[in-house]
């Protein structure tokens, strides 16, 4: 799906309502398989998962910022805080 480029608020709420879907799914992913990755020696692996979601997470809720979609662009923000803070929990390999 691209971004909402009418005016429709329908569209527009579509448009983040499916984002949002998509990236807790994915947060949901990474935080289910953080473990079983860090006890598999993959640090490296799911920290570069992390940094991705946090990517597209911070780009989501920026664009819903500028749509004046405050609810999602608040929703987005607490995923990047838990994707952050599930950041801070892991540690590189070559530390």
């Amino acid at each position: 799906m691209t971004t909402p480029e009418t005016a429709d608020p329908r569209e527009t709420f579509e448009y983040f309502s499916n984002e949002y879907a998509q990236a807790l799914q994915a947060y949901t992913a990474i935080e289910n398989q953080a473990s079983t990755l860090l006890l598999m020696g993959y640090t490296d692996d799911l920290k570069q998962f992390i940094e991705q979601f946090i990517a597209m997470a911070t780009r989501t809720r920026l664009l819903a910022l500028e749509k004046n979609e405050t609810n999602f662009a608040d929703w987005f923000g607490e995923l990047v805080e838990k994707a952050e803070k599930l950041r801070g929990g892991t540690r590189s390999s070559s530390s």
